[in-house]
Parts: structure tokens; C-alpha cells; sequence
């Protein structure tokens, strides 16, 4: 009686006695029967509720009281598989024990559910009941699976089975319950472990993952989930995040190489991995045996050191006499700064994940099979199904769903890749069957949209379990492109051509995998591994693509923006510099894709970043516990960057050469017997080579040494001097000049001259003049040699039709500046430009390609005499300059002319077929004439934008990332709690006989009738009052009448507890349920009308008549009845009407 005194301290006594009461009236074992368990009279009834304390009272009020106490009861060990026990495996058309055994896991699914340690949700009952439920569950666990006396993970199957087994349409809203109730039982058993503290003290055998494994071969579960995989999509659909989290708990953590070895290959690798545990503890002991502590250190020691400065240091402590290098680490241990450190946040997902699994033989094996199974015939159609899921973001989809579907599609594309390499030596494949058909709905376009996305998003949302599941499905997806190229089939060569085509294309997924490392802090040591997995093989996968396909383009997707340019200062004043009107028309940013020429050596420069080189040191500082393969990655990274790149003096660091040089000469060195150890000391040998030549061309990198180096400072130290860079924009003329208002001729030149004259330009007036004149005079000369040839050909007569062979117009003149100060003058000032375009002078070639060099004519079109009246309206001009009115001046009459504008560069993705109705009345809508903007009209005032960063990816502020995660999370649980609360399986749907569905009609039959009388009579004009409401008809029979008043009377005794607990507040640390009265009657009545949903036996459907007529001031207008019926539901999920209370 000692726990049940100790516990009665946290839990409320009438609750107590209230379920221990409901489970003594369940039954128990009969002495008769040969201690058989026997069913109470009314076990059925005393089954739900016990649901119903756990759904209206543990859950409605966010309590653990009810768990706690049937976890005390031993209601599950005790009561619920002894009764499971009594149904036959044979015996599926006994209905009441079908009935009684669905109850029995309608109570153990909210028992074995997942505890949910939130903090921010839990209250002081979470942390009184929860570590007490955890080890709970483990017990069910065990209780469960290892259950003598019958299959209950089977029973629990075979009370599915009926649902299962209708076509998908044929199947009610309470088949869908049963099949994922059943589900959810499966899926609760595969999640409990034991808690990660070690708090269980029973035998964990009995629960680990060979034990589940066992239990799902033994009992055919893996049939089924077989069974569903294949056929999800057909008939299946919303339990595809179910099953998929089934199978995660099953295999996540486990190692797929050591799956598919056999049992001779599984010992040979445990014995070699023994092998090298106690090769590294013989060396730990060894090293504690030459400088651990013996019984002479209780003396003390403190010794003096010499340092090469002649500086003594004192160190205290025996191990200090044995060598230099304990002398030395002791020194740099002294003298190394520790910055304070936050504890780290227990992360649930990480918790989730767990530790490395070891399977046992018989429980390897077992999985094999069904791993082999599976990737034959569930992998495409289970994956492809929730991929569409994610796509569309379901109601049933939940966060923690995106992350174990990227986790499985990692898993299980390495376990095909493992069994390919096994198998390979055995088999001949034929040339038109591959196995990777088996894996091919994961390597489609779709997928990879998907993957980018998540890619994105994830790291967008500071989300780092799911940014590791996506890289290592990221990886592993490349990896087995890579080895489809390698394969001996032309068809698979091809597809791997293609799809590695794809994964290339998008520059986004570039820029992603460049950032992810980049930015490296503190996610803990799987995502540092998932991260430098993925940049060493894109690295490499990538380089060898680009060099086999030659013009390898990308496309890149920047975002645009149409901007107000300033006016170049080089032509004139700053009041010159008007704004372009037509950049108001496209104040929008539009997303621009266009491909450009792929260049690796260049990418490859965005991995040689401090940022990244510090990732890669932090993960090589696990060295010691790095397999070969991890290794080899950062070998690999190095030996690219310090020689590949020529970049080997970012290297060149204190703690870095520091550590390359312990991993090799240290006191904790690499295993030389380790197959990646020639290879480090050959790298480390040749950067400390290099390291010390470079300090002898370039004694300032000592100082360098300690400092972190920008790219800058890493050119400047490897050769000498700073990077030469060249621009690459293009010098671009003076903008074009246009006048305000419409002018004469002579006029605009002298506005032109005037505007010349007011910057000092008469040396420009000067040179156009002469170059008018020479001009006027070539032409006159022409025209002169033109008329004497006409005339001697008039006077010799000869045929002017074969003589006449001249142009009739003069050659073009060609402006030549007389010097460079001209040339610039030609192409900068905006003045003279324009008094050049008025003179007649045309620029040869395109605007767009204009350039100081540029040549500029004068047409043959332009005459003789214009040429004298434009050097006539110039020298007027020049001595008699324009005045104009207030001060203005002739600048202020010109204004900068609209450029022409220019659409973005989209990528024609739309339909061809969409080309033929341009005339459609959607593309041009009727609403007038388009609005014009007036020349002179007043500037708006400009809208100020965000800065964008230079990668075109907008840096959300933690505010607002942590405000985003918050939202997500509240949605999250919502999603949860309705999935939680859809557990419950109607009960009744199966309760009737012919005679009450005989009955039950026939009432249909009649309301049916009364209702469209109600109807017909309706229709007749009738005057009501204004602010009537409307009333509604029922039919409820006595029966259901009965059975109301005795629900009302169960449910009045629970809020009585309920109610009860005001005055105990202290006992529990518990808000207290307080309903005011009309709150009480509002949940009396929703809550026994959800009795009715759960016992409907015989259901009541109220045909509810509205009649509301609305009449204006004079009284005459009237409405028709509206007749509403709710239709009857039979069974299904019980709808949360309660939880908006």
C-alpha cells in the first residue's frame, strides 16, 4: 500500500476510487473457470468509460491524473490482455468479442502515445506524472510483445482486417478510424524505448529493437505494412505518414552495410571492431601506466621550466617529469582561454533519432527480409504517395513527417546500394532489368523540386534536424546517380545523364550547399557530418560532370529591379540629373532567369572561405573517433584546397598547423594501423613544407599566423602582390537631352549654345562651327562637280541612263575631334551632344554599342544651305545669348529623355496552346483608355526598400525567424490534437440489428413526411413577427430520452470531481476548472450530445425547419422556409464540436 499512499498525495482521491472502481467492475480472473479471465456484466460499458475519463478529463484539461492511476491499476498487464486473450484467432465472426477487443485498444493507443515533453506546455503534473508514465509505456511495451497467451500485435491486425478489406469507397468515416487506430498501436509500439538516463531497471532485452523486430516477423506485421506500402494510393491514401513512421522506428540508426552481411561476414566485423576497442584501450593504459598518477602523488611535485626566453614557468604535478610533451601540454593547457558556454538545448528530434542500433542475428536477418521486400515492391509507390503529400502540405502531415521521409529516403537508397554491391558478384542482370527501377520514384523531377525546397526552407528557418535528414537524402541520392553512370547499362548511363543534368541546373541548389557550410556554428556533430558528406560529394560528383560535358550551363535566378538611374555628372550639374520617369512603371521586383556558361574552378573558389575551412577543423578534431571513410572526406577537402587551388595559405594558422601536426607526431596521434594514415602524413608534410617556405619568401605571414585571413590577404601572401581586378562594366555616354516644350529650330540651338556658354563649352561652339563649315564647303563642291558633269554630258549628248552611274546624294562627312579632350568631350557631354544631333550630325552604328572611339557623320541628306543656316543660328546664338524670364537659365528648358524600356528575360514556361487567344477578353479587360503620365507632372515621393544581400537571399532577422517557428509550432500541435482526438471510434455503428434498422427507417420514413408537409405549407404567405427566431422540430424517442438523462447523470458526477478541485488547488499546483453556469449547461449539452455520437444505438436525426421572414417598413415583404437537414452520421471520428468551448 506504500505507492498507492505516496501517489494519493498527487492525485485527487475521488478520482482514484472512481477508476478503481471502473476497473474492479471490469472483470478479473475466476477461480471456476481454471483462473480464466472473466468478463464483468457490463465490460463493454465500463471500457468506454474509462475512454472517456482519459478523453474528457486528461486531455480536456492538460492532466495526466487518469493515466496515472490505471498505470497503478494494472489495467493493461492485468485486465485488458487476459481479456484479448479470450478472442480466438478463429472465432472473427463473434461479434461482441470483436466489439470488446477494439475497446481494449481504444484505451491502450492513448496510453502507449508518445509523450510530448514540451516545456513551454507542461505543467507541475507533466513533471509529477510523466517520468513515472515513461517508464509506464516501457512496461506495456513489454507486457505487450512478449505476451504468452496470445498475439496481441496480430489481435490488433485481425480487428482492422474487416475495414481493410472494403474497396476505399466503400468504406465509412469509422472503417478510416479502425484501420488507423490499428496503426497508431503499431506505431506506439515501435517508438518506446527506454528512457535515454537509464531510470529502467528491468531488462531492456526484452524491449530494444530485436525484440520489436521479432514481434513484428512472429505476429505478420510485416506483412502488412507490406501490404499497405504497395498499395498506397489506391487503396490507402491518408495512412501513408503512418506507415512511414512505423517503418522509421524500425530501422532508424541501424547500420545498412551490417544488414545485408551474412552471419560469418556479421562476426568477422564485430570481431575486427573488438579488435580495435581494445587495441585503443591497451594504448590508453599503456599512457596511463607511464604518466598516471601513483601512490607517491600524494606528496605533491611542482617543478621548474626553463623556457627558451630564459623565462622560468612552474607546473605542479608528477606527470610533468616524465616528458617534454607533457611538460608542453600542460604549459598550453595553463594559458588556453575557455569562454563560458551555454548548456544546450535537449533537442526532441535529436532525442527521437537515438543512439546506434545493434540488432542480434535472428532480428538482422528478419529486417533484412523485410528490407528486401519492401524495396521490391513498396519503396515507389510509399514514397512517391507522400511526396505528393508533402507537396500539397495535407491536414495529416506534420512536421516531424518531411523529416522522416528524407531520413528513410537516405536509408533506404543506401540499403539498395549495399545490397547491389552484394549481390553483384552472384547474379548476371539482364540488360533490360535494373534494379534501380526499384528506387526511380525518388530520382524524378518532381522529387528534386521537393528536395530543393525543403533544402531552403529548412535552413530559412533555422530548422537543423530537418536540414541533416535533406542533406543526407541529398547525398545519397547523388551516390546512387553516380553509381547508375557506372553501371554496365546503357539505359541506366543515360538516365544518370539526365538526372545529374537536373540536380545541376538550378544555381539555388549551388548557393544552398556553399551557405549550409559556410555558416557552421554549434548543430552538433551529425549535421557537421551530413554537411561536410554533401560538399565533399557534390564537390566531386560536379567536377567530374562539368569536365565530361564541356558546356555544362546553369541557370541562375536573380531578383531585378527597375531603379531611378542618377544622371552621369560628367555632362552637366546636378540639377541636370532628372530622374527617368519611366522607371516609375516598374517599381515591382520580377525574378530573372537566364543560363550562363558553368565554370567549376571558379565555384570551387566560394569552398575556400575561412568559414568553410573552419567547419572542416572542427570535424577533423574528432579524428580520433572518425572512421576511415569521414577521414578520407577531410583529406580529401584539404589536399583540394592547399593544392588543387593553390590556396594552401589559408592554412596557414596556429591552431591549424597545431592540430594537423598532433594528428600525426602527438601524444593522441592517429592509429598508424589506420588505412588513412600514409595519406595524412603526406599531406601534413607537404603543408608544413610549404608553410615554412612561404614564412622565408614572406616574413610578415608570422604575424599572419594568428589571425583568421580574408581572400584579399591570402592573394597578397601567395603571390606577392593584390589581386588585379578590371571592371567589366561598360563606359556609357552622356544621357540624352530633350527640350520641355516644343520649340523653333533656331531656337533650340540657341538653347543649346546658351546652356554651352553657361559651362564654359565655347571652345565646343567653336570646333562645331568649323566643323559645319568644312562641311558646307565639301558639299558645295560637290554639288558644283555634280553640275558640271551634268552639263558636259548635256552638251556631247550621251545617254544620261548609261552615263549617270554617280549617287544622286553627297558622300557622307566624317567628324573628326582634334584630340583626345574632344573625343571624351563627344561622348560625356550631354550639351554638346545635343548641339551635334541638332547640327545634323548622326552617330555610325548602334546607340547601345556607342564607345569614346564611336564615329560620327554628318548624312549626305543634310544640304548645303542647312548647314550655313545652323552655323548662322550658332553665331547668333554665341553673340547674342537667350535670356529667359525668373532667372531661369537655358538648362532649365531641358530634360532628361525617357528611356526606352526594356521587359525582363523570363523563361517561357507557359503553354504553347495559350498563344492563340491573345484577343481574349481576361488579357485586355474593358476599363477605358490607359492612364499617361504628364511630362512635367510632380514627382512622387520614393518608396524606401529593404537592402538586399549581394547572393539575392533576403537574411530574416531572428525575431522573426523565432516568430515563424513559433506560429509553425502552435499549427503543429493543433494538427496533433486533432489527429489525437480522431482516435476515438464511434461506437453503435456495429449495434444494430435488422429490426432496429427495420425501425429506425421507418421514424426516417415519417420525419421525412412531416417535413415536406412543413414544407408545403410553408410556401403559403404568412406574416410572422420582425425579430422572430426560428424553431426547430426533433425526434427523439423515450429510449434515447432515458439514455440522456443517465449520461447526464455520469457526466454531472465528473464535473462534480472537476468542480471539486477549486478548494485542492494546493494539492495539485493545477489551474482549476471554474465554468459559470450558463458556461456549465452550454457543456452539458454539447457534451451529451457527443454521448449520443458514441452511443447511437439508436440515433436521433433532427430535421431543423427555419422559418425567418423579413419584412421593410410597409410590412409586405415575406420569405420563404428554409428546411435544413443534418445528415446522419454513423460512426466515423468523434468531431471536436467541444474543444471551440
Amino acid at each position: 500500500m506504500e505507492p498507492l499512499e505516496s501517489a494519493a498525495d498527487v492525485v485527487h482521491p475521488e478520482v482514484r476510487a472512481h477508476i478503481s472502481s471502473l476497473v474492479s467492475a471490469l472483470g478479473g480472473t475466476s477461480a471456476e473457470d481454471d483462473g480464466n479471465y472473466q468478463l464483468g456484466d457490463d465490460a463493454l460499458e465500463v471500457l468506454r468509460d474509462l475512454k472517456r475519463w482519459i478523453r474528457f478529463y486528461d486531455e480536456k484539461t492538460n492532466r495526466m491524473d487518469v493515466a496515472r492511476c490505471i498505470y497503478e491499476a494494472n489495467l493493461i498487464e492485468g485486465d485488458l490482455l487476459p481479456i484479448l486473450r479470450t478472442w480466438p484467432e478463429n472465432a472473427m465472426d463473434n461479434k461482441f468479442r470483436s466489439r470488446i477487443a477494439l475497446a481494449c485498444f481504444e484505451l491502450m493507443v492513448p496510453l502507449t502515445w508518445p509523450i510530448d515533453w514540451d516545456k513551454e506546455r507542461m505543467t507541475v503534473n507533466h513533471h509529477r506524472h510523466l517520468p513515472v508514465l515513461e517508464l509506464a509505456q516501457v512496461q506495456y511495451k513489454r507486457a505487450i510483445i512478449n505476451f504468452d497467451g496470445a498475439r496481441i500485435l496480430h489481435a490488433a491486425v485481425r480487428a482492422a482486417l474487416p475495414a481493410m478489406a472494403l474497396p476505399i469507397g466503400d468504406r465509412t468515416a469509422r472503417d478510416q478510424g479502425v484501420i488507423k487506430l490499428v496503426l497508431f498501436f503499431l506505431r506506439n509500439m515501435a517508438s518506446i524505448t527506454p528512457p535515454p538516463n537509464g531510470k529502467y531497471k528491468g531488462d531492456e532485452s526484452q524491449v530494444s529493437r530485436s525484440a520489436i523486430i521479432d514481434a513484428f516477423s512472429y505476429q505478420d506485421i510485416f506483412h502488412v505494412l507490406l501490404m499497405l506500402s504497395s498499395n498506397m494510393g489506391e487503396d490507402f491514401r491518408t495512412e501513408d505518414t503512418t506507415v512511414m513512421d512505423i517503418i522509421y522506428h524500425l530501422v532508424k540508426r541501424v547500420d545498412s552495410e551490417k544488414l545485408f552481411m551474412n552471419e560469418q561476414q556479421l562476426n568477422t566485423a564485430k570481431a575486427t571492431e573488438l579488435s580495435a576497442l581494445m587495441s585503443k584501450e591497451s594504448a590508453m593504459l599503456q599512457s596511463h601506466n607511464r604518466k598516471g598518477a601513483t601512490r607517491h602523488n600524494r606528496f605533491g611535485t611542482m617543478i621548474w621550466v626553463k623556457r627558451d626566453d630564459g623565462k622560468m614557468s612552474s607546473l605542479s604535478g608528477q606527470d610533468a617529469l616524465a616528458d617534454a610533451a607533457v611538460r608542453n601540454q600542460k604549459m598550453d593547457e595553463i594559458k588556453k582561454f575557455k569562454p563560458p558556454r551555454r548548456a544546450r538545448k535537449d533537442n526532441q528530434n535529436e532525442r527521437d533519432l537515438g543512439p546506434p542500433v545493434k540488432l542480434n542475428a535472428r532480428a538482422n536477418d528478419q529486417l533484412r527480409k523485410f528490407v528486401d521486400e519492401f524495396l521490391d515492391s513498396g519503396f515507389n509507390p510509399l514514397f512517391q504517395h507522400i511526396r505528393k503529400t508533402i507537396d500539397r502540405e495535407a491536414p495529416h502531415l506534420l512536421q516531424h513527417h518531411r523529416r522522416q521521409f528524407f531520413y528513410l529516403v537516405a536509408w533506404f537508397l543506401e540499403a539498395e546500394r549495399v545490397r547491389r554491391k552484394v549481390k553483384k558478384p552472384n547474379r548476371k542482370e539482364s540488360a533490360d532489368i535494373s534494379s534501380f527501377q526499384l528506387v526511380a520514384g525518388v530520382l524524378n523531377q518532381e522529387m528534386f523540386i521537393t528536395l530543393s525546397r525543403a533544402l531552403q526552407e529548412s535552413y530559412d528557418m533555422k530548422d537543423w534536424t530537418e536540414l541533416t535528414a535533406v542533406m543526407r537524402c541529398f547525398t545519397q541520392i547523388l551516390l546512387t546517380v553516380q553509381e547508375m553512370a557506372e553501371s554496365a547499362n546503357e539505359d541506366d548511363e543515360q538516365i544518370a545523364e539526365n538526372v545529374l543534368s537536373r540536380l545541376f541546373y538550378e544555381e539555388s541548389a549551388h548557393d544552398a550547399i556553399a551557405n549550409i557550410i559556410k555558416t557552421y556554428k554549434d548543430q552538433g556533430f551529425d549535421y557537421l557530418d551530413a554537411s561536410t558528406e554533401l560538399v565533399h560529394n557534390f564537390l566531386r560528383i560536379l567536377e567530374a560532370y562539368s569536365k565530361q560535358n564541356v558546356d555544362m550551363q546553369v541557370r541562375s535566378r536573380k531578383r531585378t529591379r527597375r531603379k531611378k538611374k542618377q544622371a552621369a555628372k560628367e555632362g552637366g550639374d546636378e540639377e541636370e540629373a532628372v530622374l527617368d520617369d519611366s522607371a516609375d512603371d516598374e517599381e515591382a521586383a520580377e525574378r530573372t532567369s537566364k543560363e550562363r556558361k558553368f565554370d567549376f574552378h571558379k565555384y570551387s573558389t566560394r569552398f575556400a572561405p575561412q568559414g568553410v575551412i573552419d567547419t572542416f577543423i572542427r570535424f577533423t578534431k574528432y579524428y580520433r573517433d572518425l572512421t576511415d571513410t569521414q577521414l578520407k572526406r577531410a583529406h580529401r577537402y584539404f589536399y583540394r584546397l592547399a593544392f588543387k587551388q593553390d590556396m594552401s595559405v589559408m592554412l596557414f594558422r596556429v591552431d591549424i598547423i597545431h592540430l594537423l601536426y598532433n594528428m600525426i607526431k602527438g601524444p593522441n596521434a592517429l592509429e598508424k594501423s589506420s588505412s588513412m594514415f600514409k595519406d595524412w602524413e603526406e599531406l601534413v608534410k607537404q603543408i608544413l613544407r610549404k608553410c615554412t617556405k612561404k614564412i622565408q619568401e614572406r616574413p610578415e605571414l608570422i604575424i599572419e599566423m594568428l589571425f583568421s585571413k580574408l581572400q584579399g590577404t591570402a592573394f597578397y601572401l601567395e603571390y606577392g602582390h593584390e589581386r588585379q581586378t578590371t571592371s567589366k562594366s561598360q563606359r556609357k555616354p552622356a544621357a540624352e537631352l530633350e527640350f520641355k516644350h516644343t520649340e523653333e529650330r533656331d531656337e533650340q540651338v540657341a538653347i543649346a549654345v546658351g546652356a554651352l556658354l553657361d559651362k564654359n563649352g565655347s571652345e565646343h561652339i567653336s570646333w562645331v562651327r568649323q566643323v559645319l563649315s568644312d562641311a558646307e564647303s565639301e558639299r558645295r563642291a560637290w554639288t558644283a562637280a555634280a553640275d558640271a558633269k551634268r552639263d558636259a554630258e548635256a552638251m556631247f549628248g550621251d545617254d544620261p541612263a548609261i552615263t549617270d552611274t554617280e549617287p544622286k546624294t553627297p558622300p557622307v562627312f566624317s567628324v573628326k575631334p582634334d584630340g583626345t579632350e574632344r573625343r571624351t568631350a563627344i561622348f560625356k557631354n550631354a550639351h554638346l551632344r545635343l548641339l551635334m544631333k541638332l547640327s545634323g550630325m548622326q552617330l555610325m552604328g548602334p546607340a547601345s554599342e556607342e564607345t569614346p572611339e564611336s564615329l560620327w557623320i554628318i548624312p549626305g541628306t543634310i544640304s548645303a544651305d542647312q548647314l550655313k543656316d545652323t552655323i548662322h543660328f550658332i553665331n547668333q546664338a554665341e553673340f547674342s545669348p537667350p535670356t529667359f524670364e525668373d532667372g531661369f537659365l537655358a538648362e532649365h528648358k531641358l530634360k532628361r529623355k525617357a528611356a526606352p524600356k526594356k521587359k525582363a528575360a523570363f523563361d517561357d514556361e507557359e503553354d504553347a496552346d495559350d498563344d492563340g487567344f491573345l484577343d481574349d477578353e481576361t488579357l485586355f479587360p474593358a476599363g477605358g483608355p490607359t492612364a499617361r503620365k504628364l511630362a512635367d507632372e510632380k514627382k512622387k515621393p520614393k518608396k524606401t526598400r529593404r537592402r538586399r544581400k549581394a547572393n539575392n537571399t533576403v537574411e530574416l532577422d531572428d525575431s522573426v525567424v523565432e516568430e515563424k517557428v513559433r506560429k509553425r509550432r502552435e499549427k503543429e500541435l493543433e494538427k496533433a490534437r486533432k489527429i489525437k482526438s480522431a482516435l476515438y471510434v464511434r461506437d453503435g455503428d456495429d449495434e444494430f440489428d435488422s429490426d432496429e434498422d427495420e425501425a429506425f427507417f421507418a421514424r426516417e420514413r415519417e420525419i421525412a413526411a412531416r417535413a415536406k408537409k412543413a414544407a408545403e405549407s410553408a410556401r403559403e404567405p404568412t406574416l410572422l413577427p420582425k425579430k422572430r427566431k426560428s424553431t426547430a422540430v426533433s425526434d427523439v424517442s423515450d429510449e434515447d430520452e432515458e439514455e440522456e438523462e443517465e449520461e447526464q447523470g455520469d457526466l454531472s458526477l465528473a464535473r462534480r470531481i472537476l468542480s471539486s478541485q477549486e478548494g485542492g488547488e494546493s494539492d495539485t499546483d493545477d489551474t482549476p476548472v471554474d465554468l459559470s453556469d450558463g458556461e456549465a449547461r452550454k457543456r452539458r449539452r454539447v457534451s451529451v450530445e457527443e454521448r449520443d455520437g458514441d452511443n447511437d444505438a439508436d440515433m436521433d436525426v433532427d430535421i431543423i425547419t427555419k422559418m425567418a421572414e423579413m419584412q421593410d417598413d410597409d410590412g409586405e415583404e415575406t420569405t420563404q422556409v428554409v428546411v435544413t437537414r443534418r445528415p446522419r452520421v454513423r460512426g466515423g471520428f468523434i468531431m471536436d464540436s467541444d474543444d471551440d468551448e
